[in-house]
């Protein structure tokens, strides 16, 4: 029973931790219909900028997250208007490999600068403490992520269904044109949109850096983990994206350790095609 509740702990660590990756991916797809595929890339600069802040200054991520939040927001507005707004209305596929020649140079860069090791911050507030529920260990840093991520997510979803800048987003989604009919200035939602998909991911990437090593290569598996969770989740849904997330990450964790860890992303991408093919649109899309 006890190896049972850690498997489902994890399993639910896990799938928030996705959820908040994938949150600004999934209103960028959604309302722009614009795939960024420097996502991981993004994930990756965060924990740059979390893990050089704690090792040159001294300042633990658990206070620089909010450095690397408003850092990836401006990124993210300055990736719109230099790159994306650029390539919008020309191929279809303009957007798409701009964004991959993005994450190519991040990566590189990064690769260049800081060389492909691995690295940890070590004496953290949070290092190393975990405390037992059940006989099931739960590890402090992921537990803090995972509620950091419940705080966000509820934050996005409220300023999307309850504030005029969130009607505002919506309308834009489901018709450019007969938004910008009713006064409302489409550039600047898309340049908000894309600054706060950047900043969920900023988010993210600088409470990861509490217990993961950052390394140029960081950001690939939970970009690929991102793009399932909004196309199972559905397009644009902050709530499909979480149980999406959810269930990618008991899925992943109890096929793990029932089954075998190298199958564990075999089953993501098998349930993920099955949905897919039933339900085209996600589970939450419209």
């Amino acid at each position: 029973m006890s190896n049972f509740l850690q498997v489902l702990i994890d399993g639910i660590l896990s799938g928030l931790l996705y959820a908040l990756v994938a949150a600004g991916l999934s209103m960028i797809w959604g309302v722009m219909d614009v795939i960024n595929f420097a996502h991981g890339e993004f994930l990756m600069v965060a924990m740059y900028i979390c893990y050089w802040m704690g090792f040159i200054l001294g300042i633990d991520p658990l206070f620089t997250w909010v450095a690397a939040g408003i850092f990836l927001f401006i990124m993210g507005g300055l990736t719109y208007k230099w790159i994306i707004k650029r390539s919008l209305g020309k191929a279809a596929m303009a957007p798409l490999l701009a964004t991959f020649g993005l994450s190519m140079l991040l990566k590189n860069f990064c690769m260049n600068r800081f060389s492909p090791n691995f690295r940890l911050l070590s004496g953290t507030i949070l290092d190393g403490k975990t405390f037992e529920v059940g006989g099931a260990i739960v590890s402090v840093p992921q537990l803090v992520t995972g509620v950091f991520a419940l705080v966000v997510l509820a934050v996005v979803y409220w300023l999307i269904k309850r504030t005029r800048l969130g009607w505002a987003i919506q309308a834009t989604a489901m018709d450019k044109e007969a938004a910008e009919l009713m006064g409302i200035d489409t550039e600047k939602i898309y340049l908000l949109v894309f600054g706060i998909g950047g900043a969920c991911v900023g988010i993210a990437g600088g409470l990861m850096t509490t217990y993961l090593a950052v390394h140029p290569e960081v950001g690939s598996l939970f970009s690929l983990i991102a793009f399932v969770v909004v196309a199972l989740g559905g397009f644009g849904s902050i709530p499909g994206a979480l149980f999406a997330a959810l269930l990618i990450g008991l899925v992943e964790s109890f096929t793990g350790f029932y089954v075998a860890a190298v199958l564990k992303y075999v089953a993501v991408f098998a349930i993920y095609l099955i949905v897919i093919l039933v339900r085209p649109k996600g589970l939450f899309g419209w």
